[in-house]
């Protein structure tokens, strides 16, 4: 007779801790499936501490803080000026204006000593103040600087011919900061000017730098014959702010492009000014402290490496009041520290850095994004005026086009809200 017991089926009871959970991708169930849970509930209970869950907490904190800023009128106008400058690679234009400014700086002052010397050859103290004031920019290291500059010697034409060699030699720091406010204002090569034009606000420049260190050595003069008592240092402070703010603007309206209002350099000189006045009168003290170990080390290099450090110091400062200006005049503000997504100031900013890589007339650059309707064709008419779509001007407005005077459907970089 045929066995007909069925053979007994082992059957494994599962517990319902081990069930999976809502989302739980795997198929399998047991062994694995607990020490993966358990390796889950281990780091939960410890507090987050991997290095994923400590990054998770930073983007957090990050992202909250983005969202606060944004919300903020001055925070986030602090952070657009910040990250303009980042865009702008502003550490690398100041490293490029300290090194011209570095090369330049004993051509300049021996081309200054040279005119004193002829300009005022029978009044040897004002050539000595109005040096002075020259090498009062450079706390502690102009005391040391003063016995090494001699003005130039020899016969009237030699003597010429010295100070143009002079003059050409140091008109790199000018054509630097040049190079820097253009890319700062993201102009387009088509639309920046060419060597005659630049050699020309070159000069220029350095003729607003000589004029404003003898209305500094003047106003100093004055205040030294007409003050007394303790208000001497404040008045002197004021004085020196004022004619530092007024250089700056006089610089700034050379350097940057013409059909970019007055008003619209004014914030940054407010600020470029005082901040250097307050960086003469109070940097003496860090400079003397950092030569103090430089100089044990290195000698004479000490010296070399604090002036540079002055120098870049002052180039920073330059650059941060040209990027407020340009935040400013045209709202680039507020910008998303954590992207995605982008604010409407990340996507101009984005397309006028596009946008100033145009380097030939019949050269069409276009910037769109993914999420966004692509750009409207530009019109050979407008191609073949040089005024393509996306060229508006460098400051103020563009001419023709869609709304803020831009083709429809094209986001431009150099739209200015506040307009003219």
């Amino acid at each position: 007779m045929r066995n007909r017991t069925r053979p007994s089926v082992r059957r494994s009871r599962v517990s319902p801790r081990t069930h999976p959970a809502p989302g739980w991708s795997g198929r399998t169930r047991g062994g694995a499936e607990d020490v993966t849970r358990a390796a889950v509930r281990c780091a939960l209970r410890a507090g987050g501490k991997g290095p994923g869950m400590a990054a998770n907490r930073l983007e957090r904190g990050l992202r909250r803080f983005d969202r606060w800023q944004q919300t903020r009128r001055r925070p986030g106008f602090v952070v657009g000026v910040v990250k303009k400058f980042g865009d702008d690679h502003g550490g690398q234009l100041a490293a490029l204006i300290t090194y011209y400014g570095f090369a330049a700086l004993f051509p300049l002052l021996l081309l200054l000593t040279t005119a004193l010397g002829f300009a005022l050859h029978g009044n040897p103290r004002l050539q000595a103040d109005v040096l002075d004031s020259a090498l009062a920019d450079f706390p502690v290291i102009g005391d040391q600087l003063r016995g090494k500059v001699h003005s130039l010697q020899g016969n009237a034409v030699a003597v010429a011919v010295g100070c143009l060699g002079l003059l050409y030699g140091s008109l790199g720091i000018a054509q630097s900061l040049q190079f820097a406010m253009a890319q700062i204002w993201n102009v387009p090569g088509v639309r920046r000017p060419g060597y005659w034009p630049r050699l020309a606000r070159s000069l220029l420049l350095i003729l607003a730098l000589g004029l404003g260190l003898l209305l500094s050595s003047a106003a100093t003069a004055v205040l030294a014959g007409v003050a007394t008592g303790p208000l001497d240092f404040v008045l002197g402070l004021l004085a020196s702010a004022c004619l530092n703010t007024l250089l700056y603007l006089a610089c700034f309206r050379v350097l940057t492009p013409a059909d970019i209002h007055w008003h619209r350099l004014l914030p940054g000189c407010l600020i470029a000014g005082p901040v250097w006045t307050a960086l003469q009168a109070f940097g003496g003290a860090l400079v003397a402290h950092q030569l103090r170990h430089a100089t044990q080390i290195y000698g004479l290099f000490g010296t070399v490496l604090g002036l540079m450090g002055w120098v870049f110091l002052g180039a920073q400062l330059s650059m941060y009041a040209a990027e407020v200006n340009v935040v400013r005049a045209r709202r680039l503000w507020p910008r998303a520290i954590v992207q995605p997504p982008l604010t409407e100031a990340d996507r101009r900013v984005l397309d006028a850095i596009a946008r100033q890589n145009r380097r030939r007339p019949e050269q069409l650059v276009e910037s769109s994004f993914a999420d966004e309707p692509p750009p409207v064709a530009a019109e050979p008419s407008a191609a073949k005026d040089g005024a393509s779509a996306g060229e508006p001007a460098e400051g103020d407005g563009a001419a023709g086009g869609g709304e803020n005077g831009h083709p429809p459907g094209r986001r431009s970089g150099f739209s200015d809200p506040q307009g003219g």
